[in-house]
């Protein structure tokens, strides 16, 4: 998804996966965040690689060096502090989507630092919610799941719930 944005921004973002059909809607969401006041925290710099596979030449970089040719495939360790140095002082967090290419052991230092995070800040109180099969196995893996408040493999039904939408099964309970 941060490549998407980055794309919008005009930045060069390799190989990156990027939603072409969404670069306009990520350059709304950031005039929007940013008319509203709201911090849209992106990453400040990324872990790349040559090609998609564990044995990847890789690097870090800034977001805005992102090598020709190359992929993002991890959040850098610079943006994983910042992203921990954000989650301090929330009282609730909803996390849908890891933060890097988890399954390669060399691309999932941010999603394991930020699971490990999550595990400490629901132990002093903050409620925490995985929403998303890709999520639930990212705490899975880091040994953190049983350390969550809440964990759901309904990644996008539980962002609808929260939008408000009504999703047709609870509906249809709700008629029984």
């Amino acid at each position: 998804m941060i490549f998407t944005f980055f794309k919008a921004r005009g930045l060069a973002v390799g190989k990156s996966l990027v939603e072409e059909d969404k670069l306009e809607l990520a350059q709304a969401l950031e005039a929007k965040a940013k008319a509203k006041g709201v911090q849209l925290l992106l990453p400040v710099d990324v872990v790349v690689a040559d090609k998609f596979a564990a044995d990847a030449n890789s690097q870090v970089v800034s977001v805005e060096a992102i090598p020709e040719g190359w992929m993002g495939l991890d959040i850098g360790p610079d943006s994983t502090k910042a992203f921990q140095a954000a989650l301090q002082d929330c009282q609730s967090v909803i996390w849908n989507g890891p933060m890097g290419v988890f399954e390669f052991d060399q691309f999932a230092a941010g999603t394991d630092a930020i699971a490990r995070t999550l595990a400490e800040l629901t132990a002093q109180g903050t409620t925490t919610i995985i929403g998303g099969g890709d999520s639930v196995a990212a705490v899975e893996k880091a040994q953190v799941a049983d350390r969550m408040s809440h964990i759901s493999t309904g990644g996008g039904a539980s962002l609808e719930l929260l939008e408000g939408k009504v999703l047709p099964g609870i509906a249809a309970l709700d008629e029984a």
